[in-house]
């Protein structure tokens, strides 16, 4: 039996603030629990919902410290069971009691090196012997090293492997190199240009990814382009010397959640067979529901995502006014950057009938607006995978993306000559050429009808499930184990 141990800062059902929750809730369930023992890690946060952290079990508890600044602290390990894969949750009230998993920086390092060194000592406690460690972003950077130094004076240790995961570049966990010293405990030794240090500042993801024996990031494009100074966040440099021990794997999408023929969230189900007649019903009931004008022939753009610089959203500032004419509207769910979240009011002020602003996240608005909305709308910077298109391929929604890293791997530009493709692509950053790609979009909908349609078949008919991508880590683990 192979063991691996997912080690995460949140993973749905429990905590969710984007993709890597739902990589880290549906990957595990997909192995075959024959052959496979996968188990999760997280902290242990007081803002799980409430029915579950009460049905968690209490297992054990020790002390433990990491550098001078973190000294004698409790470590609680509690744990459940769901969907035949077990569930840990490292408990600690001073680093886990929180509204909201992320905070101040300087707070969230302290926290996270204090849970990946408690990852690795509550393995003994449980008597949980790990072939693979499958680390996810900066929060777990420091599983790799601990493993590797530290921890190697043990020899319960031995043998075992970590990969590290990159869900985005952008987030690295860096503060400076005194003060990591003092909370990991690490010898100044490690604190190199070859190892943690980054700018004479010290680097958790960074530490991850030197000593990790696997790296893989969440889609093949995304795995080249963080090679380039350009998309490489400083790390491009490591990232090319590492690129033998790296690939890109796409994410996928849980079938069962994200399924229109039975998704209890939406106003009428349907299936590829049903979505001409029925698609349009669940458009009518979300305008309503938003105050929008009723009226199943608009185009109905969607976009769901957090609020930031890397979404593009400044592509759409600059020609909001143009996108939002009689006949189309614009419908977004998410949080964010002030700046955004009132931008996007403003316009909803401005245009009342035709743009909706829901700054807020609700899943099951959003479960609407996938079966509701026509296209949706992907202008970003840099994408690592993107889940939002998988996910509107899935309810018979057309993507509208910028060709960038999991979006351009994803998404097959529509071809009017050859009748290919399942939604829409523009290459520059630049909001002319995006503008110019939502009206050839418009242009496809009103005009051809039937094409635009067909385009919607081959959507639905992709398989973006788990299913492929699992193959891919099955093969990673097994060449692992293997060495």
């Amino acid at each position: 039996m192979n063991k691996v141990l997912f080690a995460a800062s949140e993973c749905v059902p429990f905590i969710k603030t984007g993709g890597l929750a739902d990589v880290c809730g549906a990957l595990p369930k997909e192995f075959d629990k024959k052959y496979w023992d996968i188990r999760v890690v997280l902290p242990f946060y007081s803002c799980i919902p409430e029915h579950f952290r009460n049905q968690c079990e209490y297992v054990t508890h020790f002390y433990m410290s990491c550098g001078t600044y973190i000294q004698n602290k409790y470590v609680g390990i509690f744990r459940y069971e769901m969907d035949g894969i077990k569930y840990y949750f490292i408990d600690n009230q001073e680093y886990f009691n929180c509204v909201v998993p992320y905070g101040d920086i300087r707070y969230d390092i302290e926290k996270f090196i204090f849970f990946d060194k408690a990852v690795l000592s509550m393995l003994k406690q449980i008597n949980f012997q790990p072939n693979i460690i499958h680390c996810h972003d900066w929060q777990t950077g420091f599983i790799p090293v601990y493993l590797r130094t530290e921890f190697q004076a043990d020899m319960f240790y031995w043998g075992m492997k970590s990969i590290m995961t990159i869900h985005n570049l952008k987030f690295q966990g860096v503060w400076d190199k005194q003060t990591m010293m003092g909370l990991s405990g690490f010898p100044a030794d490690l604190f190199t240009p070859d190892k943690l240090e980054f700018h004479k500042d010290a680097n958790m993801l960074k530490g991850g990814l030197v000593y990790a024996d696997y790296v893989t990031t969440v889609s093949d494009t995304y795995a080249g382009e963080i090679q380039t100074p350009y998309y490489g966040e400083g790390l491009d440099g490591l990232l090319r010397a590492r690129h033998f021990d790296m690939q890109g794997i796409v994410n996928g999408i849980d079938y069962q959640v994200y399924n229109p023929a039975t998704d209890p969230k939406i106003y009428v189900n349907y299936d590829a067979s049903t979505f001409r007649k029925k698609k349009p019903v669940n458009k009518e009931r979300l305008q309503e529901e938003l105050g929008l004008a009723v009226d199943k022939k608009k185009f109905m753009i969607g976009l769901i995502s957090r609020l930031t610089d890397q979404k593009g959203l400044d592509l759409i500032n600059y020609v909001i006014d143009r996108i939002a004419d009689d006949y189309t509207q614009f419908v977004v769910i998410g949080t964010g950057e002030p700046q955004y979240e009132n931008m996007f009011r403003h316009y909803a002020w401005k245009y009342g009938d035709r743009i909706s602003a829901n700054i807020c996240y609700s899943d099951e608005l959003a479960h609407k607006l996938y079966a509701a909305a026509d296209a949706f709308l992907m202008p970003s910077r840099f994408e690592p995978c993107g889940l939002t298109q998988l996910i509107s391929f899935r309810y018979g929604t057309v993507p509208i993306v910028r060709s960038t890293g999991g979006l351009r791997d994803t998404v097959e530009p529509y071809n009017e000559y050859e009748h290919t493709g399942d939604g829409f692509a523009f290459t520059n950053y630049n909001g002319e050429e995006m503008l110019g790609i939502i009206n050839y979009a418009k242009h496809i909908y009103f005009d051809c009808k039937k094409d635009w349609n067909k385009m919607i078949d081959r959507g639905m008919a992709n398989d973006y499930s788990w299913n492929s991508s699992k193959h891919k880590y099955e093969n990673l683990y097994n060449y692992l184990i293997s060495q």
